[in-house]
């Protein structure tokens, strides 16, 4: 064989003759790719044509099968005076499916069984079933559910992110802040008052500023806490509130509530003692009755009457719980806290003058503040005489604890009245309403400091920050009459008394007497001492520190008590 003219072979191509350039062999090469690249751009110009010219209603079937129902919401945070965080917004996810794509629904609803307690396996399989596109299986996932969802490794599950609505303090200032509902919309407390102003568009990055104090409402809530417990009581309520301003810088009512978790709570805890709950809130109304009569002239420090025996109106009699059986000077009738001694006084003042007195002081009607779970006062159509005695010393009539505190507040910070607010004033605040002279309101801080240094008040008396206040305690009402083994027992506190800036309201429901307490379960023995440890607990907080008190301020009015 001649190897002379041998031929090349290309294992890729075949044989090639020798005589074929390099150049004509990347000119053929170069139109294979060529052509190949028209032919895949035909192609896909083809299916693009055929995929428009298809039919409208295949093409919305499609889109219908990834529709999912929008269900985020934007809400502004809710704080405290101070900035803590008190509501706000938490990223999360809820968990839907396609049941035309489940392959054994059985199975899967036992697995998600597992994972979301609370479900039932009957109504998931029902669902998972079913020839819809789209059903929800549950809404607001932890991070640790979805986690267990998503190593299903289930095609047909999927989440969608939306928020839900976090109160980082739990129970505390739950009836303050109330609660949404499953889409965010406000149910109750200022989560429903400002609803509107919470979720408008462009201010949901605004926080809403409240008045509380985060650390003042532990301390209170601490505070009734164990006295309810101590005393076996059913409810409790308290406040503490800026007498300046109106502002409620603590607010506790008892039995409580999660706000994170409202399914299977009951009315009873929903319920907000300190703004709904209307009360006979006993000798704390002598305070009123005392302002009113001083302011219009009716009486002075020097006046008094006889309260040597009870007294006897129509049906009823009226006797003192500590009774003295002698006559007494203005000031040792509210010391004392003697009924007989006040409804006298109430008489001279009269039924008509009484009611305006007690209306302007916004005690006649429904408080104004930002809360629509608001009590409406209960009191006599008909005003009659004997209705004017006892209202004197708080019986007969019915008003909520902010009531009792925005109308003690106008009666020690120079006789002007401010409505309640559960928002921070700032610098802002309205100076309120003049409904008793300075003269007449120095006048009620004297009489408010003897009821705890020489009165039913002394277990409420925080050394150094002299405090002064007054006892309540009224039965309740029952079967048209009273049931006198079932007390409302309070104490209506303020302090300092030469500079007043706060006042603190406690209120036990039915309280049991102790050992400790001698048996008795007066608002003398199982309030007063709440009110004392919060004072302790919170002016340092509050900027009021301790001082000796300047016993000149209320020398005269002491040497006319003969506290025999």
């Amino acid at each position: 064989m001649s190897f002379a003219r041998a031929q090349t072979f290309r294992f890729d191509s075949g044989p090639v003759n020798e005589d074929l350039s390099p150049m004509t062999i990347a000119r053929s090469r170069l139109m294979i790719g060529v052509l190949l690249f028209l032919g895949a751009f035909v192609l896909m110009g083809v299916r693009t044509m055929e995929l428009g010219m298809s039919s409208p209603a295949a093409q919305r079937t499609a889109a219908r099968e990834i529709i999912v129902p929008t269900v985020t919401f934007a809400r502004s945070d809710i704080v405290d005076r101070n900035g803590e965080l008190l509501a706000a917004n938490l990223q999360t996810s809820s968990l839907y499916a396609n049941p035309r794509k489940i392959k054994n629904a059985r199975e899967l609803a036992g697995a998600l069984e597992q994972i979301l307690p609370g479900l039932s396996r009957s109504e998931l399989e029902q669902k998972l079933s079913s020839s819809r596109s789209f059903v929800w299986i549950k809404r607001k996932l932890t991070p640790r559910q979805k986690w267990q969802v998503n190593a299903l490794g289930e095609p047909a599950l999927n989440f969608r992110d939306e928020e839900d609505r976090l109160y980082p303090h739990g129970r505390l200032a739950s009836h303050a802040l109330g609660y949404v509902d499953i889409d965010g919309k406000g149910i109750a407390g200022v989560e429903h008052y400002f609803n509107d102003r919470l979720s408008e568009a462009g201010r949901t990055m605004e926080p809403l500023a409240l008045s509380l104090d985060v650390r003042v409402q532990y301390a209170l809530a601490d505070e009734l806490e164990a006295a309810m417990r101590a005393h076996q009581a059913i409810g409790a309520a308290g406040l503490v509130m800026d007498v300046n301003t109106g502002e409620i810088i603590a607010m506790v009512s008892m039995p409580d509530f999660d706000p994170n978790n409202v399914r299977g709570v009951g009315d009873t805890e929903k319920f907000n003692r300190a703004t709904k709950g209307v009360y006979e809130l006993g000798s704390t109304f002598k305070t009123f009755t005392f302002a009113n009569a001083l302011d219009d002239g009716i009486a002075t420090f020097d006046d008094g009457y006889d309260a040597t025996k009870p007294l006897r109106i129509s049906r009823f009699t009226i006797n003192d719980d500590h009774p003295k059986k002698r006559y007494l000077t203005l000031p040792e009738i509210f010391a004392f806290s003697s009924n007989i001694g006040t409804a006298q006084l109430a008489l001279d003042i009269g039924g008509e003058r009484q009611q305006d007195f007690l209306q302007s002081l916004g005690l006649l009607s429904p408080a104004s503040l930002e809360l629509t779970e608001v009590g409406a006062p209960m009191y006599p159509t008909t005003w009659r005489k004997v209705s004017t005695m006892t209202i004197s010393y708080g019986h007969g009539i019915a008003v909520s604890p902010v009531q009792l505190a925005s109308g003690i507040s106008s009666m020690v910070n120079g006789g002007r009245l401010n409505a309640p607010t559960l928002l921070k004033s700032g610098d802002n605040w309205d100076n309120g309403r003049q409904v008793i002279s300075p003269a007449t309101s120095r006048q009620m801080r004297q009489l408010l400091r003897l009821a705890v240094t020489k009165g039913t008040g002394g277990r409420s008396d925080a050394r150094g920050y002299r405090v002064g206040g007054k006892t309540g305690t009224a039965e309740k009402a029952s079967g048209g009459g009273y049931d006198r083994k079932a007390l409302i027992s309070s104490f209506m506190g303020v302090y300092p008394m030469d500079d007043p800036q706060y006042a603190v309201f406690a209120l036990l429901d039915e309280p049991k007497g102790t050992k400790e307490t001698f048996g008795f379960a007066s608002g003398g023995w199982v309030a007063a001492p709440v009110v004392k440890n919060v004072i302790l607990r919170t002016a340092p907080l509050l900027g009021v520190l301790p001082k000796e008190e300047d016993e000149g301020l209320y020398q005269r009015v002491a040497l006319m008590i003969d506290d025999d």
